[in-house]
């Protein structure tokens, strides 16, 4: 077992290691997951059986990564040991009675009353640890749905609530209802709009902790992406305005200047992304279905960083500067951020 430590996420008493793991890309999407790839079962289940040697238990997941099927994954990767992990899930993005993501957003109460049964099924457990509000539908009220989403913690279907992309005035409509653990948004170098909207802010004034997904820009900081044929075929990033025309060549200038920083440490690009958060007192919870980056992923999130390694990030790519919308426009229309 690593010596991670272990911090408070929100203040409802919920206490987790100082990096998580997303698995969304150990199950597919239609034949390969949202990067074009196929998905290898048993090296998924290795990689989450690798991360709790290293201390890391805390597994993010969702009905529509699948559908379904991730959850289940997990059910099959914990069996026998659910007490020794820390499961959040998501539900709202709705996944029909035929296990079909409908691309309709759903947070009204009576669907969630059936995505919540639903994923306890999937997960084998009679208890989620950290369920959000994937994404919030523009038809019911957050109140409605947080009121309900606390009758569940009444339950003990659910310990703590969490939300998902949400603007600021949303988190303080849905705290006044029951007091919310956790935010989880795509946050990295690249991405710092909850910073320049002062959400994190919010944040720490009700005392509600930020997950931050995608910490290595969907695999850009890794810089395994330098033209866009680097990305393949039916991956999901051909389509994200911030890897397209001039906009990318742009952010790879900007990653190697960030390159040069992790050099100079003798860190990877990806080790600096991550222990950037960290510094922050956020969690970062970076995908991956491959036991060798479960491995790098965790020794950065010990990596200490000088003030002036923070300040030299930060120069590169300011909150103000613009890298590119990180959705395509539909997708950014369910995002209640803007």
């Amino acid at each position: 077992m690593s010596d991670i430590r272990k911090i408070k996420l929100g203040n409802q008493g919920l206490i987790v290691p100082q990096i998580g793991l997303g698995c969304m890309t150990m199950t597919t999407f239609g034949g390969a997951d949202v990067y074009g790839e196929k998905a290898d079962e048993t090296e998924a289940i290795a990689s989450i059986h690798r991360s709790k040697e290293l201390g890391v238990n805390f597994l993010d997941t969702a009905d529509v990564y699948g559908p379904l099927a991730n959850e289940r994954l997990i059910a099959k990767a914990i069996k026998g040991q659910r007490d020794q992990y820390i499961i959040a899930s998501k539900f709202g993005e709705e996944v029909n009675d035929q296990g079909q993501f409908t691309f309709n957003m759903n947070s009204s109460p009576a669907y969630l009353k059936k995505a919540i049964d639903r994923s306890l099924k999937n997960l084998q457990t009679d208890y989620i640890d950290l369920y959000y509000l994937h994404r919030m539908d523009k038809t019911t009220p957050i109140e409605e749905t947080v009121h309900a989403m606390s009758e569940l913690v009444k339950e003990g279907k659910i310990k703590y609530i969490g939300l998902s992309e949400v603007s600021d005035a949303t988190i303080r409509k849905a705290h006044e209802i029951h007091p919310i653990t956790a935010l989880q948004t795509e946050y990295s170098l690249f991405e710092r709009t909850v910073e320049r909207l002062g959400i994190l802010d919010t944040l720490q004034e009700l005392g509600i902790g930020f997950i931050a997904y995608s910490p290595l820009g969907r695999g850009f900081i890794t810089g395994s992406i330098k033209q866009l044929a680097d990305i393949p075929e039916g991956d999901f990033r051909r389509t994200i305005p911030r890897y397209q025309g001039e906009q990318f060549n742009m952010n790879l200038k900007l990653l190697s200047e960030i390159e040069n920083i992790a050099e100079e440490i003798g860190i990877t690009t990806a080790q600096l992304a991550i222990a950037w958060i960290v510094s922050k007192g956020h969690i970062p919870i970076p995908g991956t279905k491959k036991r060798k980056y479960v491995e790098q992923n965790i020794a950065a999130s010990n990596v200490l960083l000088s003030t002036e390694i923070l300040q030299k990030l930060e120069a590169i790519i300011p909150i103000e500067m613009n890298t590119g919308l990180r959705y395509n426009e539909v997708i950014m229309k369910n995002i209640d951020m803007q």
